[in-house]
């Protein structure tokens, strides 16, 4: 066991790199040498996992596609002594051991508490873990969103408009890999279909502590692992649910492993009508509907070469919200949304020491916004899609008590833009406003090139990574830049206490949604007096101190406190009235704050967490990039100093969850989501408001100082275990949010635009069938 456990920590260090799990290779023997067949468990408290595996007849247990994290491991055989040790994984070279179990008299027991994974050690810096049993749990959704509630539930990230995930003042910074694969594009219900949470086995969230790694969109990545089958046969998941809006959403899976193949299919498909946050209480026109299919395939072509290729189409088609005039005008303005992906994944080892990994994408995807013809006051159509082939490869290499990777990348979208508009309504817009100028048509490529290298290196009770990343961007503007990452951890084991530090540099891209009609000649047909300024990509430096704590065997606490500087500080503009968006950005912008959360692993029948962020987010004048017409391109020529509040500027943030198993198949859940108001910036008076929205929304504001009031959402869960065998089981959970049914106003905008009222009280019920 020493052996072991030695060879392991070797090879500890932080959870870095896309490639974000390991493999655990075991061969299990009697004192005589002989192969036998043993249970093999892997729990980690830090990032929720818990799995038995069993060594096949050679004695051999392959345990693939392990969440980087610190493991308890335990090899159990009736007649013989448990072995135990503690196992952290954190290289995707495979660890390979011999393991040795001794008959029940001939050995002392190790014992192995629950505190020594409930933190890692040989982490310099912070990263948020959800677990396989906290995905499953997880409160009910709106279709169109279980993966960001998922995210939203952590420290740091808050809502903003429909569903659009904000990590620590960023706005549409949030880099979703999906097994090792970035995508960098807007994946809010509006913009694009998600990812079904049901898909996933774990999810791994950075605000900081960015590895090399990772670019261009540097706000918050939410690495998203999706289900490994463990063992041989078929096995299969069946989840139905239901409930209030008119919801109902099915998602199926069948995952099938033989010899040295895996194949897994899934299909999900869901209705609501609320599918996007309306912008007045009574929810006009939000019904939507969605659907996604996937497959895939990997083959162990050896020991050491494994290939995985993977498709997955996915759609959605949802109205957009009316106000109360257009309403009563008649509109109706649908989207939808589709995308289809094909992946390739290869891996080879060269050496127990050495390996190659090469991955590359192929995507469609395409975005369309029809209006009929009594929309007011404007009939908007848009037609967007682009093609997108990514690449990348890398070599990662480890030697003694370092890691070194070194990757390049190369990502290339051909991006259409089809615009056309029609206003119905002119007293809304500017005199002179052409009412129907031609379409809007125009192509271009978004070109980017990135390469890397990172070293970990462990010395004792200190663990530092550094990388070096080099990134080109080409679209309408042509810019390079050097990012250094720095990251320190020291492990105190007196107090059980991980203290860290991290420095990130960052270059980040625009959005590229509708940017090519920030700078077309085109729009000198909506307004005379336009504005063009390039969309420079934003260059900001991160600073992050904190640490995480264990105290006794079932509590764990993690403290953070952070600065973000930016120049050419990325937001966002809607064009006219249409609710189509496209970037802009500001001369700079100065984000800070502080997050704690403080984790109960399960205490005799209690388990949770509590949660709260403090944030101050600030922008600077004059605007640096983006499209402006008319008055607006008046007052961003004139107001050249100044700042405001981050659009995101929420100061406190409080979310807490907590469970209690009232038996061995019942189980009480319950929780609260607290906000202290985002800042709005409403044009015309409070009396114009109440007239236009009624007294209930307006009541949600605070006009004198220029903030949403608090919003507040209490949720609680029944879990019943309906059947519960070795090879099938059967669980119903009934999810209610917003008990309370408060009326909590997200956004305030403006006329027609920029509105957000979060959902009201609601029952969903989801029966999940696992065989």
């Amino acid at each position: 066991m020493k052996r072991l456990f030695v060879l392991m920590l070797l090879g500890a260090g932080p959870s870095w790199g896309q490639v974000n799990s390991g493999e655990l290779r075991l061969r299990i023997t009697d004192s005589s040498g002989a192969v036998i067949g043993a249970a093999v468990e892997l729990t980690c408290s830090g990032n929720g996992f818990d799995k038995v595996f069993a060594s096949d007849g050679a004695g051999i247990a392959l345990i693939q596609q392990i969440p980087f994290g610190v493991y308890k491991l335990e090899v159990r055989r009736m007649g013989f002594a448990t072995y135990s040790a503690t196992v952290p994984i954190s290289s995707a070279l495979p660890i390979e051991e011999a393991i040795q179990l001794s008959v029940a008299t001939q050995v002392t027991q190790v014992r192995v508490t629950a505190t020594d994974t409930l933190i890692d050690p040989y982490r310099p810096s912070s990263v948020m873990q959800i677990g396989e049993k906290e995905i499953e749990r997880r409160p009910a959704s709106l279709p169109g969103r279980s993966v960001q509630d998922l995210v939203n539930s952590q420290p740091g990230w808050l809502y903003e408009g429909n569903a659009v995930l904000h990590p620590r003042g960023s706005e549409y910074q949030t880099q979703f890999v999906i097994d090792g694969i970035p995508l960098t594009d807007n994946r809010s219900p509006g913009f694009g279909p998600e990812i079904e949470a049901d898909d996933l086995d774990s999810v791994r969230i950075y605000t900081a502590g960015f590895p090399a790694e990772y670019g261009r969109k540097l706000g918050g990545v939410v690495e998203l692992n999706t289900r490994r089958q463990t063992e041989p046969g078929l096995r299969g998941q069946l989840v139905l649910s239901g409930g209030s809006y008119a919801t109902a959403s099915s998602y199926g899976q069948l995952q099938d492993a033989w010899r040295k193949n895996d194949l897994d299919l899934s299909a999900s498909g869901s209705m609501t009508s609320h599918y996007l946050n309306p912008v007045v209480p009574e929810n006009y026109t939000n019904k939507a509907t969605t659907g996604d299919f996937s497959a895939r395939y990997e083959r162990g072509l050896s020991v050491d070469d494994n290939i995985s290729v993977s498709v997955r189409r996915e759609f959605s088609r949802f109205q957009i919200p009316n106000e109360l005039v257009q309403e009563h005008s008649g509109q109706i303005q649908n989207g939808d949304n589709f995308e289809t992906i094909g992946t390739v994944n290869y891996q080879h080892i060269l050496s127990p020491n050495s390996l190659v990994a090469l991955a590359g994408m192929a995507r469609d995807d395409a975005s369309d916004l029809y209006s009929n013809q009594k929309s007011t006051p404007i009939i908007a159509f848009q037609h967007n899609n682009f093609r997108e082939y990514y690449s990348k490869g890398t070599f990662t290499h480890h030697e003694r008590r370092q890691e070194l990777k070194a990757g390049v990348e190369s990502d290339a979208r051909l991006l259409h833009e089809d615009f056309s508009y029609s206003i119905t309504d002119p007293t809304q817009f500017d005199p002179g406003t052409p009412t129907s100028p031609d379409p809007f048509l125009e192509s271009a490529p978004d070109l980017e090139q990135s390469a890397f290298i990172e070293d970990l290196i462990r010395l004792g009770k200190w663990t530092a990574s550094a990388g070096l990343r080099w990134d080109h961007y080409q679209l309408l503007v042509n810019n390079s830049a050097f990012s250094p990452r720095v990251s320190i951890g020291r492990f105190l084991p007196s107090v059980n206490m991980v203290v860290h530090a991290s420095f990130d540099r960052i270059l980040q891209t625009p959005s590229f949604e509708n940017i090519l009609i920030t700078s077309s000649q085109w729009i000198k047909q909506v307004d005379p007096l336009v504005l063009h300024l390039p969309v420079q990509p934003s260059i900001g430096s991160d600073y992050e101190g904190g640490l995480t704590e264990v105290f006794s065997d079932h509590l764990r606490l993690d403290l953070n406190s952070y600065r973000r500087d930016a120049r050419n500080y990325a937001d966002d503009d809607q064009l006219l009235n249409t609710g189509i968006s496209y970037p802009i950005a500001f001369n700079k912008a100065l984000v800070y704050g502080a997050e704690a959360k403080l984790a109960l692993l399960q205490l005799k029948r209690l388990s949770g967490y509590v949660s709260y962020s403090y944030m101050v987010g600030n922008a600077w004048f004059p605007v640096t990039g983006g499209l402006f017409l008319g008055r607006d391109a008046n007052a961003a020529l004139t107001q050249l100093s100044g700042h405001f509040p981050d659009s995101q500027d929420q100061r406190n943030t409080l979310r807490t969850r907590f469970s209690y198993t009232l038996s061995p198949r019942i189980q009480l859940s319950a929780g609260a989501a607290y906000g202290s108001g985002l800042p709005f910036d409403y044009e015309g008076t409070e009396a114009e408001a109440l007239a236009e929205y009624g007294p209930e929304m307006i009541a949600r504001l605070n006009f004198s100082r220029g903030r949403v009031r608090p919003v507040l959402s209490v949720n609680s869960s029944l879990g019943l275990d309906i059947f519960k065998h070795e090879k099938m089981s059967m669980r119903l959970q009934m999810d209610g949010d917003n008990l309370n049914n408060r009326l909590n106003v997200i956004d305030f905008g403006g006329l027609f635009s920029g509105n957000a009222v979060g959902p009201a009280h609601s029952l969903i019920s989801r029966l999940v069938t696992t065989f």
